[in-house]
């Protein structure tokens, strides 16, 4: 107990003083000196009580829990996991009686027999109360005294306002006009940090300040001290400046209107002189309001206004005046800079809407046959469709992916329709051919066609490629243009076909159910015409090559892969040379297979920016790939967790597509460069634009961090604006950093008429072979929009060899790989639920705030 043994001597001497001054206040109203024994009578259980009030608070305050605990442990009190307030509680009625103070004792010892002592204890009482009576006294007279010069500072602070501020304005510009003639400029080398020293930069020129204010933002040389050291500025100066000035003026201001009564009041009860020392101090805690308002109109006034004011001799009738003058000119040039920036508001609105705006209005009808094809995944829509172009004289297929336009490519073909394919890195031209199968990317409005398909038409709510659907379905030229989307996309289609006549929609259901089993899957329940979908390559690869191993036959489908690549391992499904397909989300774009089940290995997706639930929507796009017509009378679905809620999505009503993306178009570009030449510019206007209701802008974000890299260069001084950003807009993989790297190389290529550097292509690992993929793709790019397409049939050749291997790679090297670690490589098992290990997870938390992180090691 050792806190106890210190709390109770400093109780003790604490109740000693609080009784000393019990008596004193008795004594004090006694006009003749009462017995010490009337006083124990009277007043004995309050003395007491002071005793058990201090002792208790202190003990309850001073005393730590733990001892609190201790000490009602010894005296068989159960104290584990008791609340606090209890603890005190209990505490405080055990402890009152713990060696008490007996106060009426110590007092007997103290005056029972001291007789002089009592007498001497009421004496000082008495003085001590005759004292404090006449200071009150002296106080109220001196308050009254101070009331009534206060009383006097608030007219006078009231009644010259205006005088007051003109003064200030005038000492002021006098102080201004010495500091812009006399003292140096100062510039600090990085930051204001006290330990660099000041360079001085010349002397102030006035023109380069229009405002006072912005010579306040100046340093004065001198150190600042607020709550921290810093290099002073004319602020901090003139702050301190106005307010001493102010204070002097207003003082001697005071003083004028100070009777004699007042006066000779404030020598009586002061016992000396009121000086003007002693007016400021009265009229200083009067100005706080008044020095900050003079301070803000004094920050507002134009510096060269001032500056002519330096040489006035102050008189109060003429600096009003020229005060006016000021004031008016400065409030007409006020309205003159307002008119011109809304002027040049109204000019930059009205550039916007001329530039951006007119592109994205809707369109008035036009005399096109429209055939909306609407349904549900694997309902024919997208055959349909393609049986009339076949039909037509000529015919255009726009298709979401490079494989869906390569699919239609070898279809049309192979019945005996010539076609020609075009995406972005690849052309293959058919001699005589009318018919042409592309990416919806390629399609070029001032081009006509008997018939167009736009498949996958719900994408124009994709954020970033959305924009490519809105011009196909408003800009499409032909006599006759097919679209085919989701039901949640009918709406805005029609509201973008406007007021076309000729609108004629098509309802497509299943034929075949979809059925979702209810028990949760297990990887060892795999079978034959399975479809196990996931949400990123490395899953993929480590899920077929955990059903190889088990004895399946696997093909594999993901983003990055080949399109050859992704039709040769779909065939090998179709042809029964494998039994499962492990795929991401891309397998729901689409892709007509053979699929007895869909399983969704995950009910979560990385959508670029955050891991997110599957939408409604998504759940229905690739669920609708399980059955097959003539082959399995029902698709089975199924999920490895939450049955109940992903069921749930796949049977709701999604909710209508409600906005669009829009992008920039050529016309765009056309009529920016009316206005402006460079592309920082371009891309500050697209994000000033503000998109129409119902749209929503393409980021541009790849297009303007590539632009970044080459901003101010020769590459861009050397190219159009129209010509760089087609370079920039290329459809290549711009956060891989060594694609970037070969795409600079290209453009500096191109603006030197040199050779293009070749693609850098390294045969070793999957991931550089598709990197290496890529870099052809690149580099083809290139080529067919430099129109050397001879050349692009060697690279083409080139790159198939590549997703040859590509192939050969997930044919037959995929079973070796092992479920690792993604930061340390460790090998996990399959069971193990993340894709990182449990020392991995733990470093990587207790490293985040150092922004350190393990690197990931390749497939092997």
């Amino acid at each position: 107990m050792n806190k106890l043994a210190t709390v109770n001597p400093k109780a003790v001497e604490h109740t000693k003083k609080k009784v000393m001054e019990d008596i004193d206040r008795y004594l004090e109203e006694k006009e003749a000196l009462p017995k010490y024994e009337q006083y124990i009578s009277e007043r004995q259980n309050y003395v007491e009580q002071i005793w058990a009030n201090v002792w208790l608070n202190k003990v309850t305050n001073d005393v730590p829990k733990r001892e609190k605990k201790s000490y009602l442990i010894e005296k068989g009190y159960e104290v584990d996991g008791v609340d606090r307030k209890v603890i005190n509680r209990l505490f405080r009625n055990e402890i009152r009686g713990y060696q008490p103070f007996h106060v009426v004792s110590w007092l007997d010892g103290v005056f029972l027999n001291n007789e002089i002592k009592w007498q001497e204890r009421y004496r000082q009482a008495k003085v001590n109360f005759q004292r404090q009576k006449e200071e009150k006294e002296l106080s109220k007279k001196r308050g009254e005294v101070q009331e009534k010069i206060e009383k006097i500072i608030e007219i006078v602070v009231d009644e010259n306002e205006d005088l007051f501020y003109l003064y200030i304005r005038h000492r002021v510009s006098q102080q201004l006009a010495l500091d812009v003639d006399t003292k140096p400029k100062y510039e600090m080398i990085e930051t204001y940090k006290i330990e660099e020293t000041l360079k001085e930069n010349g002397s102030f020129t006035p023109s380069e300040y229009f405002t006072v204010s912005k010579f306040f933002d100046e340093l004065t040389g001198a150190v600042h001290k607020s709550h921290f050291w810093e290099y002073e500025k004319y602020l901090h100066f003139y702050q301190r400046f106005i307010k001493e000035k102010l204070t002097v003026y207003v003082s001697k201001k005071v003083l004028q209107y100070l009777t004699s009564e007042i006066y000779d009041h404030y020598a009586e009860v002061y016992e000396g002189k009121l000086t003007e020392r002693k007016v400021k101090e009265f009229v200083s805690p009067f100005l706080s309001y008044w020095e900050k308002k003079f301070f803000s109109q004094i920050q507002a006034e134009l510096l060269a206004d001032l500056l002519r004011l330096a040489d006035v001799p102050f008189d109060p009738q003429l600096h009003s005046e020229i005060y006016r003058e000021d004031v008016a000119e400065r409030e007409r040039k006020k309205a003159e800079e307002q008119t011109a920036i809304e002027r040049k508001k109204e000019e930059d609105a009205r550039i916007l809407d001329d530039i951006f705006a007119r592109e994205y209005r809707p369109s008035s009808g036009r005399n096109i046959r429209y055939v909306l094809h609407i349904g549900e995944t694997n309902t024919g829509k997208t055959h349909h469709a393609l049986e009339r172009m076949k039909e037509a004289k000529s015919g255009l297929y726009l298709a979401p992916l490079r494989l869906l336009a390569l699919e239609v490519y070898d279809k049309l073909n192979a019945e005996g329709v010539p076609c020609t394919l075009k995406t972005g890195e690849e052309e293959k031209t058919i001699e005589g051919a009318s018919h042409n199968s592309c990416t919806v990317e390629m399609f070029h409005e001032k081009e006509s066609y008997d018939v167009i398909v736009i498949d996958e038409a719900q994408m124009i709510a994709d954020k970033d490629r959305g924009f490519s659907w809105y011009k196909a379905i408003t800009k499409a030229n032909a006599n006759e243009v097919h679209i085919i989307g989701s039901r949640n996309a009918e709406s805005m289609v029609l509201q973008l076909l406007g007021d076309s006549e000729d609108i004629k929609i098509l309802d497509y259901s299943r034929d075949i159910p979809l059925k979702v089993e209810r028990k949760e899957f297990m990887m060892r329940q795999t079978k034959k015409g399975d479809a196990l979908v996931c949400f990123s390559r490395r899953r993929v690869l480590e899920t077929a090559s955990q059903l190889q191993k088990n004895g399946h036959s696997v093909s594999m489908i993901y983003g990055s892969m080949p399109p050859e690549t992704r039709k040769k391992q779909m065939q090998r499904f179709i042809d029964g040379e494998t039994t499962v397909i492990v795929s991401t989300d891309a397998i729901g774009m689409g892709l007509n297979l053979p699929i007895r089940r869909i399983v969704f290995l995950e009910n979560e997706k990385f959508d670029g920016v955050r891991r997110r639930r599957l939408t409604s929507q998504e759940v229905k796009q690739i669920a609708g790939r399980a059955g097959r017509k003539g082959i399995y009378d029902v698709g089975k679905v199924a999920f490895t967790k939450d049955i109940k809620l992903m069921k749930h999505l796949l049977q709701q009503d999604d909710e209508s597509i409600q906005t669009f993306a829009i992008a920039p178009t050529n016309a765009v570009f056309e009529r920016f460069q009316k206005y402006y030449r460079d592309l920082g510019t371009f891309f500050e206007l697209w994000e000033k634009f503000e998109s129409p209701k119902g749209t929503k802008k393409a980021t541009l974000s790849e297009e303007r961090e590539l632009y970044e890299t080459i901003r101010d260069t020769e590459i861009e001084a050397r190219l159009s604006l129209k010509v760089l950003y087609g370079f920039l807009h290329l459809p290549f993989s711009s956060k891989e950093p060594g694609l970037t790297q070969q795409w600079q190389e290209k453009m500096i290529a191109v603006i030197r008429g040199e050779e293009l550097p070749e693609p850098q292509i390294i045969k070793g690992t999957l991931e550089e072979l598709e990197l290496s993929y890529k870099a052809i793709g690149l580099h083809l790019l290139f080529l067919y929009r430099l129109e050397r397409r001879t050349e692009a049939i060697y690279w083409e050749r080139v790159r198939q060899e590549i997703s040859e291997g590509v192939h050969d790679f997930l044919k037959n090297g995929v079973r070796n790989l092992s479920k690792q670690c993604k930061y340390c490589g460790k090998k996990l098992s399959w069971e193990h639920e993340f894709s990182m290990c449990d020392d991995c997870h733990a470093l990587r938390y207790r490293q985040r705030d150092k922004g350190h992180y393990r690197n990931r090691k390749a497939y092997r």
